[in-house]
């Protein structure tokens, strides 16, 4: 018996064992597409914002004025006569806390006031006075020495029409002892002084009763300084 040869494998049977090869390129065609849009899908939000364009700090001001009205007169001086708020320290030599009178006889008392004010834009956090020394000078008859401890000294102080007392009947130079820098009691505390906020201070001097001819046409001398101070 004869066997017939096999039929070759027809053509279109090759043709598509071909098309494999075509198909990674169709499924990354796929893929990315599908990437795209999960991109697309993950850059879209919602958003709100708010830019603050004048967000500023800075420093305040602390400046001390000091009035005294004497006979409808009203003195003033400020902690920038020196120069400047860049010193802002200033000498005063046309206000006497004192009251300037130098015709006191045995038993009379003189009273004179000032007021401080806080002319800046932050509160004095702390406000002290401190006297400096006493000096005496002058003579008609007198050959006294120690007039500076002999005057006595008292001090108020008035805030919102209430008075309270500070100081009572020390002599100049006990006044200087206490409150002195390194003093026993250092600097004399006066609180502390909002903005725009003043205080007055009230000074009686006394010559005491009893006082002899030895003190005639003598002169006690006493300077004050007045300090606020914010921040450390």
């Amino acid at each position: 018996m004869s066997h017939s040869a096999p039929e070759p494998e027809p053509r279109h049977r090759r043709r598509r064992a071909l098309h494999p090869l075509v198909l990674p390129a169709a499924a990354g065609l796929v893929a990315a597409s599908v990437l795209s849009l999960s991109t697309t899908d993950a850059l879209s939000a919602f958003t709100a914002q708010i830019t603050d364009s004048v967000s500023t700090a800075g420093a305040g001001t602390l400046q001390m004025t000091e009035t005294q009205s004497v006979g409808g007169t009203t003195t003033t001086c400020t902690s920038t006569d020196g120069g400047s708020v860049a010193t802002n320290s200033a000498t005063c030599s046309t206000i006497n806390s004192y009251g300037g009178t130098t015709t006191l006889v045995p038993g009379e008392s003189s009273t004179s006031s000032v007021t401080l004010s806080n002319t800046g834009t932050h509160a004095a956090t702390s406000f002290t006075l401190e006297p400096g020394a006493c000096s005496q000078s002058g003579a008609v008859t007198g050959s006294a020495t120690d007039l500076c401890n002999k005057l006595l000294l008292s001090v108020d102080k008035t805030v919102g029409g209430t008075t309270t007392n500070l100081v009572n009947q020390v002599s100049l130079d006990a006044f200087r002892t206490a409150y002195r820098t390194g003093g026993t009691s250092g600097p004399l505390s006066l609180g502390s002084v909002a903005a725009g906020d003043s205080r007055t201070f009230t000074f009686t001097v006394t010559l005491p009763a009893g006082t002899g001819n030895t003190y005639q046409g003598l002169t006690a001398t006493q300077g004050l300084t007045w300090l606020f101070t914010a921040g450390s």
